[in-house]
């Protein structure tokens, strides 16, 4: 049995560990034309929140009721910390694949029919494929635009530049991290979105307290703004503004990449190829990460690689995704789970969660909210904004995965002083005469 795998990111390297834990002699092939690591190692996750953390601690330091003083901020440090994180060099995942017995193949590959790739025009031939191929920046068709050296998120995790005036077009969760960095690494910038508010995707109430702190960091954050056209070094909207930079860094969402698989008898919607609850996507064709557009988190293509190294083996395992978590790494951090729609909700303030004034003077705004069914009486979402909501948040993944009782959530004993008391104390607020 030989398997092929396109695509050595993330998604892929945790499908080869999943399988060999299960399958010792299955013959396995990745094929990947960048680094094997992907996207995530080099210039999207690992990079960007090393890039986040100084500034951020600066940040804290000055919310210390003077307790640190003259904290200060070294970009070319900061710079040294994130190459020393996304080190751009993949020979110790290429052992790793090796200790796995599994061979690497660097190339481009193309489908040429069911049952054989074409890689640099060397045909490879297989049993079962997956395919890991990730996605890509997308690049907005605005006039003028392909004759600029625009940034990407990869141009701006290899930077050793601090423009001094940064235009970010796009208020997701990229365009909104890196506009903070650059802000506070010492860029003038300006956050462009063509929507009504920023983290169209997140819950409104974090979205507003995300736009609150990058404007009091200085960021001059235009909502409602089109990108009309590109000139060699500003952008111009549609209602005539001239925005000038010295970067524009592009930041307006991904899409899957699906190049070359036209000869596979796959389905593919404007969001990536379509797959079974088994992550299935034709005979003997799997799809996993970001190249399916369910969710393009690393996590989730680690998720998805799991649940194909099963399914190969034989078990019965469906991919469920109800309770996908997602952090955004801004400060205020912000943390969601499951469905926020609908139901029965409550919020709490984090300024009431006794933990928040042992951390941080003056306290900045902060809550979580739960999202209840109150027929079958389980959370089905959750969102949190403040410190670390990231981590703490986790548990309610795990209670929305499990159906976990809200009678059964609300005797949980939760540690003092943490920010998973908010937890509790929202739970406790549902009207559902609990």
């Amino acid at each position: 049995m030989h398997i092929v795998v396109l695509g050595g990111g993330s998604s892929g390297e945790h499908f080869v560990g999943a399988l060999r834990r299960l399958d010792h002699e299955a013959e396995i092939t990745v094929v990947e034309r960048r680094l094997v690591g992907g996207e995530c190692s080099y210039w999207a996750c690992m990079p960007t929140k090393t890039m986040l953390r100084a500034p951020e601690l600066v940040a804290e330091s000055e919310r210390s009721y003077g307790a640190v003083t003259g904290a200060k901020l070294d970009p070319q440090r900061v710079f040294a910390w994130r190459d020393q994180v996304a080190e751009r060099d993949d020979s110790s995942q290429v052992a790793w694949l090796e200790s796995q017995n599994a061979k690497l193949i660097r190339g481009d590959g193309v489908a040429v029919e069911p049952g054989v790739l074409s890689v640099d025009d060397e045909a490879l031939q297989y049993d079962r494929l997956v395919i890991a191929t990730g996605s890509s920046p997308a690049i907005p068709p605005i006039e003028g635009i392909e004759s600029v050296d625009y940034w990407t998120n990869i141009q701006a995790t290899e930077t050793l530049e601090v423009p001094a005036r940064l235009v970010v077009l796009g208020g997701g969760p990229v365009g909104c991290e890196l506009a903070q960095f650059f802000q506070r690494v010492g860029s003038q910038v300006t956050l462009v979105e063509g929507g009504p508010r920023l983290l169209a995707r997140v819950d409104a109430d974090a979205a507003a307290l995300v736009e609150e702190a990058l404007r009091e960091d200085g960021v001059d954050v235009r909502l409602e703004a089109h990108g009309e056209r590109v000139t060699s070094n500003s952008l111009v909207l549609a209602d005539g503004t001239e925005l000038p930079f010295d970067r524009l860094l592009v930041a307006t969402g991904r899409k899957a990449n699906v190049a070359g698989l036209d000869a596979l008898e796959l389905t593919i919607s404007k969001r990536g190829i379509e797959v079974d609850e088994h992550l299935r996507a034709a005979p003997d064709v799997w799809a996993i990460g970001d190249v399916t557009g369910i969710a393009q988190f690393t996590h989730v293509g680690k998720y998805h690689a799991r649940v194909v190294a099963y399914d190969m083996d034989g078990r019965d395992a469906r991919a469920d995704h109800r309770a996908i978590p997602a952090t955004i790494f801004t400060d205020p951090q912000v943390a969601v789970v499951g469905d926020t729609e609908g139901g029965v909700s409550s919020t709490w303030d984090l300024q009431s969660v006794p933990r928040l004034s042992t951390y941080e003077r003056p306290k900045r705004n902060g809550f979580i909210k739960v999202v209840a069914d109150p027929e079958r009486r389980v959370i089905k979402g959750a969102v949190a904004a403040g410190p670390e909501s990231g981590e703490w948040l986790q548990q309610l993944t795990l209670a929305i995965r499990a159906e976990t009782p809200i009678e059964v959530l609300l005797d949980v004993i939760q540690p003092y002083p943490t920010f998973s008391e908010g937890v509790f104390l929202a739970l406790r607020e549902l009207n559902l005469d609990l």
